[in-house]
């Protein structure tokens, strides 16, 4: 990706081509998940989290009467735990299983050879387009799905608008901001972005999924979860991070070996489905979703009968799940659901 030739290229398009390039690209040529990895999401801390996000699904579908055909979608599966581990627990509820249709969506060739080799003895369907859903309720999962996805960053600088862009070459990379017309842009995506905001981060390919699942939620019933970490704040921020090695690390050296990623704005997420008149969306912190739904009792009958050592495991475990000082608070819940729908679990009183 370095070039001898100095590049001028808007921030989306650096962040795409460090994590998708087909040779050089983070996700396309290494394995970021688990203790060798990079990060560590909530599926490979604890499977509990996995068995409590199953015991959701299985109530969201009922919820909707049990339907006989029913589609489940998992965004961006990362090394296949959380989906491996919702199987199992499926495995316990055969009229869930039997009603199912089971999706991963997955861009890395890498991630998904590692998918399919650890799931190779279920029946799952990997997806590189929605075209193919079938009209039938359907639930799509994205756990830490969208921070992943390429954002631009807009400034407002004595009220002109500028877009952050990134020059590339051999020697050096360095941001630079190049004047942006805000209003032809708000018009184009039919969205008033800029209102009371001197900062704004905004994905394209992320909110043309949004629209995508939305239509599919309307048509079919059904949701969306969305597991992220972020903010609920109005006021927009630069939230743009690197991660190596468990690390933060300079998004502008060594790249393509960091993953480059950012904070979910649930607030601008929940103006954007408020948009679309047919659609509640409803967030809550990781901390309550995960109490409210039971993983503490869960935690206390799964111990029950173990030594004190493994006891101990499973509740540091938990605790760096639900601590607000660790994913507790940091991660976000929200669910995207037609207005109809009055299913809350996870979400009350919030």
């Amino acid at each position: 990706m370095k070039s001898k030739h100095r590049i001028n290229i808007p921030l989306d398009r650096f962040i795409n081509l460090s994590l998708y390039d087909k040779k050089k690209g983070y996700y396309m040529k290494k394995n970021p998940f688990g203790k060798k990895g990079d990060f560590t999401t909530a599926p490979n801390i604890s499977r509990l989290f996995s068995e409590m996000i199953a015991i959701w699904i299985l109530s969201f579908w009922q919820n909707l009467g049990s339907p006989k055909n029913f589609n489940l979608i998992e965004l961006g599966a990362g090394n296949g735990e959380m989906m491996k581990v919702m199987l199992e627990s499926f495995k316990n509820f055969p009229n869930f299983l039997n009603s199912s249709k089971i999706f991963i969506f997955e861009k890395s060739p890498k991630l998904k050879k590692i998918q399919k080799e650890k799931l190779k003895k279920d029946k799952i369907i990997w997806l590189s387009n929605f075209n193919t859903i079938k009209k039938k309720p359907t639930l799509f999962i994205a756990n830490e799905f969208f921070d992943s996805i390429a954002i631009k960053q807009f400034i407002k600088i004595d009220n002109v608008w500028f877009e952050r862009f990134v020059s590339i070459n051999n020697e050096e990379s360095f941001f630079f901001d190049k004047k942006f017309n805000m209003k032809s842009f708000e018009k184009k995506i039919k969205f008033k972005i800029s209102n009371n905001q001197n900062f704004i981060e905004y994905s394209k390919l992320g909110f043309n999924y949004i629209d995508i699942i939305s239509k599919i939620i309307k048509k079919n019933r059904g949701g969306l979860l969305i597991i992220d970490y972020g903010t609920l704040k109005k006021k927009m921020n630069n939230t743009l991070q690197a991660i190596s090695n468990q690390k933060y690390s300079n998004i502008l050296s060594d790249i393509g070996n960091s993953d480059i990623t950012h904070n979910i704005n649930f607030n601008l997420f929940k103006r954007i489905i408020e948009k679309k008149n047919y659609l509640k969306g409803i967030t809550t912190t990781q901390r309550n979703f995960l109490i409210k739904i039971g993983i503490e009792q869960r935690a206390e009958i799964i111990s029950k009968n173990l030594s004190f050592l493994k006891k101990a495991d499973i509740f540091f475990r938990l605790k760096r799940l639900i601590d607000k000082n660790q994913m507790g608070n940091l991660f976000k819940v929200m669910l995207i659901k037609n207005k109809d729908n009055k299913f809350n679990l996870g979400f009350e009183n919030d």
